[in-house]
């Protein structure tokens, strides 16, 4: 398949993986100028997002929102015990896409794309697909 790229990075317990670098680097080599690029987390108990990058309390505080706002519960069906990570994960999403302007993904400020671990420690995989429009 031309323009997809695939990245792999072992997590923690929880958190927030910048990768921000490692798509700007696949919209370079797929040579597109302007266009789309979609970030594919192939995992129900990860996600990706943006937010902000500077403030690395940023990402612990989303952690600890979803931790509160999904917790692990006793009471879940699911025999694995991680019914939590999966709703943090469908809560997240695991897609997003950003515009590619003259070879650049238009992003605000402070903003940064990152990989988000619910149920690590574990390997895990990404996807990039980049869109001439």
């Amino acid at each position: 398949m031309a323009n997809v790229y695939e990245y792999t990075l072992k997590t923690d317990a929880r958190g927030f993986y910048n990768i921000t670098a490692q798509v700007s680097g696949a919209i370079e080599q797929s040579g597109v100028e302007n266009g789309i690029a979609l970030v594919f987390c192939p995992h129900t108990t990860a996600a990706v997002t943006i937010t902000e990058n500077t403030d690395p309390a940023v990402g612990e505080d989303i952690l600890n929102g979803m931790t509160e706002a999904f917790p692990k519960l006793d009471n879940f069906l699911h025999v694995e015990g991680n019914s939590h990570a999966y709703m943090r994960s469908c809560n997240m999403g695991c897609q997003l896409s950003v515009i590619v302007d003259n070879g650049w993904m238009v992003l605000g400020t402070w903003q940064n794309l990152f990989f988000v671990e619910f149920d690590g420690p574990r390997e895990r995989t990404y996807y990039v697909k980049v869109y001439e429009c």
